[in-house]
Order: C-alpha cells, then sequence, then structure tokens
C-alpha cells in the first residue's frame, strides 16, 4: 500500500471517533487537510527547507493512530498516576495533562479560571460547542503554509490536544501548563497533539507546552500550534522538548499578530531522536513586536532542527531573535531563521543571531540565517557563529583547582545561561535550568552544578 492510499484507509477507519465528527465543517476541515497532504505528501530531503535534515528517518514508516482501547497499551495507563508526574509538575500552574495525545482528567488540575479565560480539551469543545474551532482552527497553517505535510497531517488525525481562549481584556497572571506524555513503545504509532490558543484584544497570557516521555518511549510526535493575538493582545509561550532519545518529534507553530500586540516564544529542545521545530509569526498590523529565542542541545547521533519565520507585513514592526546550539558527539543542528520585510513594512526594526558551541570535533551545525528585505526605511541585521571552548579559559579554571568535568559545564553553561534568562515567564525558568544541567556534556555532578549555580 502506498503512502497516500495508507493514511486515507487510517482517516476512514477512525473518522467516525474523531473529535468533532457531528459538526459538519469541522469535519470538512479534517478532509481538506487530508487532500493537501495528498497534494504535497512528507518532505523531502533533495531539496527546500529539509534539505540539512534526513527527513526519511521520518518518512520511511507508514504510521498509524494509537488506539486507546489497544490491550499492548491498556495496562500503561493505568499505572500513571497523579504522584508519578511530580517532577514535571509547574508549582501554582493550571494543568492540563495530555497522555499519548489524549486529554488525562485525573492527571491535570486546571484549577479556577479568571472570568472571560478558557482552557478545556481541544476535543471535549470540538464535540460540545465547536462554532470558535470552525472559525479559528487551521486557519493560519492552512493560510501561512499550504504546503506544511506535517502539519496537514496533524490536521486531518488530531485527536485532542488545548483549546485557550482570552475574552477582550482578560487577563492571566498565572501560567497554563501543557503536559504532553508519550508511554507508547512502538515506533510506527504517530500522536497529532493540536494547540490553539486566541487571545483577544487586550488580553494577555502565559502558557508553557512541555513534552516529555516515560522511559522506553519509542513513537513519533506530530505537534501543531496556532496562536492568534488580537489588538493589544500579549502572549508569551514556552516550549520544552525532553522526550526520550529514541522519539521522533516534529512541531509547527504558527502566529499571528494584530495591532500593538506583543508576541514572545521561548524554545528549548533536548530531547529525541529527531526533532524539528518550524515557528513563524507573521506581524499583520501596525506596532505589532515578535520576540522568538530558545536553545537546542544534542549529543550522540541526536540532530536537532530548527526553522523560523517572522513575516513585517505592515509599519512600525519590531523583532528580536536569538537562538543558541550545544553539540556534542556525533550530533547535527540546523538552523534557518528568516525575516521577510514586505514592501509596506516601512520602520521595521528586526534583529538575528544564532550562536553555536561544538564540543567534539565530530558534531556539526548548518546555520543560515536569512534576510529577505522589499522596503527601503528598515533597520534590519543579522549574523551567525560557530566556535569551541575557549582553552585558555578551561585552563584558568583548571588552575584554580576546579576539575576538568566541573570547568566545562560551567563554561558550558555560562553559554547557556544567557538564553535561559530570556525565557519571558518567570515561573519555568528554574525547571529550564534544572533540565539543562542534566544535559551537560559531563553527567553525575548535576547537584554541584545546580549550587554553583543557583541565585
Amino acid at each position: 500500500m502506498n503512502m497516500v492510499d495508507h493514511y486515507w484507509a487510517q482517516f476512514l477507519s477512525h473518522e467516525a471517533h474523531l473529535p468533532g465528527n457531528a459538526a459538519p465543517r469541522l469535519h470538512q476541515m479534517r478532509r481538506d487537510a487530508l487532500h493537501r497532504f495528498t497534494e504535497v505528501g512528507f518532505p523531502s530531503s533533495r531539496r527546500g527547507t529539509w534539505k540539512y535534515t534526513p527527513a526519511d528517518t521520518i518518512t520511511r514508516h507508514l504510521y498509524k493512530l494509537w488506539d486507546e482501547k489497544s490491550q499492548d497499551d491498556g495496562p500503561r495507563l493505568a499505572v500513571i498516576e497523579p504522584g508519578d508526574l511530580s517532577g514535571l509538575y509547574l508549582p501554582d500552574a493550571h494543568r492540563l495533562v495530555f497522555l499519548n495525545g489524549r486529554y488525562a482528567e485525573r492527571l491535570s488540575h486546571p484549577g479556577k479560571l479568571p472570568r472571560g479565560v478558557t482552557a478545556v480539551s481541544l476535543a471535549d469543545n470540538a464535540d460540545a460547542s465547536p462554532e470558535a474551532l470552525e472559525e479559528h482552527l487551521d486557519r493560519l497553517v492552512a493560510s501561512a503554509d499550504p504546503r506544511a505535510g506535517f502539519a496537514a497531517l496533524n490536521g486531518a488525525f488530531w485527536s485532542d490536544g488545548a483549546f485557550i481562549h482570552l475574552a477582550p481584556g482578560a487577563v492571566m497572571d498565572i501560567p497554563i501548563h501543557l503536559l504532553f506524555l508519550s508511554t507508547l513503545p512502538d515506533e510506527k504509532i504517530i500522536t497529532h497533539p493540536r494547540v490553539l490558543i486566541i487571545a483577544e484584544e487586550n488580553s494577555a497570557v502565559q502558557v508553557i507546552e512541555h513534552f516529555a516521555s516515560a522511559p522506553g518511549a519509542n513513537c513519533f510526535t506530530n505537534a501543531v500550534t496556532e496562536i492568534s493575538l488580537g489588538a493589544n493582545a500579549s502572549v508569551k509561550h514556552c516550549k520544552i522538548q525532553d522526550e526520550a532519545e529514541s522519539v521522533l518529534h516534529v512541531a509547527m507553530l504558527q502566529a499571528h499578530q494584530a495591532r500593538d500586540s506583543h508576541f514572545a516564544s521561548h524554545s528549548v529542545s533536548v530531547g529525541g531522536r529527531l526533532a524539528r521545530n518550524d515557528i513563524n509569526a507573521v506581524i499583520g498590523a501596525e506596532g505589532g513586536e515578535c520576540l522568538l529565542d530558545g536553545l537546542y542541545m544534542a549529543a550522540g547521533r541526536q540532530h536537532m532542527d530548527y526553522h523560523t519565520r517572522i513575516e513585517h507585513v505592515a509599519p512600525h514592526g519590531a523583532s528580536r531573535e536569538r537562538y543558541k546550539g550545544v553539540l556534542a558527539g556525533k550530533a547535527h543542528g540546523v538552523f534557518n531563521g528568516n525575516v521577510h520585510v514586505h514592501p509596506d513594512a516601512q520602520h521595521t526594526d528586526a534583529r538575528q543571531r544564532n550562536e553555536n558551541l561544538l564540543l567534539s570535533p565530530d558534531a556539526q551545525v548548518d546555520t543560515e540565517p536569512q534576510l529577505d528585505i522589499f522596503a527601503d526605511d528598515v533597520q534590519c541585521a543579522h549574523g551567525a557563529t560557530v566556535g569551541q571552548i575557549d582553552n585558555n579559559m578551561l585552563f584558568y579554571l583548571r588552575a584554580r583547582g576546579i576539575p576538568a568535568d566541573m570547568a566545562l559545564n560551567l563554561l558550558t553553561y555560562g553559554f547557556i545561561d544567557e538564553i535561559l534568562d530570556l525565557a519571558p515567564i518567570e515561573a519555568i525558568k528554574q525547571k529550564l535550568r534544572r533540565i539543562v544541567l542534566a544535559k551537560l556534556p559531563n553527567t553525575g555532578i548535576e547537584e554541584q552544578m545546580w549550587e554553583l549555580t543557583e541565585w
């Protein structure tokens, strides 16, 4: 069976049970997404934006959806209790937990939300009141990148995720924590988490997406997040990808900003065998501000790929973009950042930087910062660096009695911490530091490192 026939067969066999099936428009949106996938298929490493990433690592399999009634997977759900995940929880946050792509009510703690704020299971909302989803779901992704094959596949098959809506003027001071946990051991199983965030005018929200997995998990996560910001709205978004090293992870985030809105995205990716993040924002009206920053760390034969695109469509917009990479062993990093300034986007102020640290002679990175400028009154700059640990600095620390493993970790952490400090959600910074300390080149000294770096 070829790829197209396989996914149509999968769709037809699950169609009746997919969320929102009773809503004709939602159902048709799924079919439209599958038709888009039929036309474009999966990407190829031979050309385009996947030329440095081995797409065939993902596309060589014909994936199937996870059946929660499966006899093989059922017992795995029963053994997970809320206390088992305490190390992943954020204190005081409103928490929605998704287990193998499905909302897990007994593991969640949504709490009492302020007036005008909704944070619920996307599947539950699709069945109970699909109107908001019919208006917004898949609109940003389908219009911004109709040839995104993985996103189209998600649009056809998403089984659950989060729906977050803020009415005009609603303000959410406490973060909403979305925890996506995988326990599936089959590399041919795919999950399609979907997140839709709608922040209407003068609203504000902080959202954290955290992708983690149990030991032994071996599956494919194909995630999509859409964020719509109204006039003068503020969305601060953080993502942590810390899945097991055998997991495949592909994700797209698509944001659209109205007048004077503020969007900040912070992404940290340290897990997975192959992880690809596409982060895109359209500043669609005057005065919008967009901040994108993040960190990727890879060791062994891990592969990390970040592609970003900021479109300045209107005048007086500002964007700042900064990503860092740390690569050890035979790991491979890819960064491609594109800032596109449209002809009407006069007085745009855009800055972009990518910095990489290679910890071994076999590690490699391909970095391509890009500016496409079609307006004549702008301030734009970009740059990229690739380097290694300074041996003089290493010698300086060794000469003062610091062991070699600690010295290397300290210098690596010094390179990293600047990015972690840019996280727009204060409540996540300590957790990010804990995660990063565990991924430094010399393991077993995390607690000593924590004592030295804690403040």
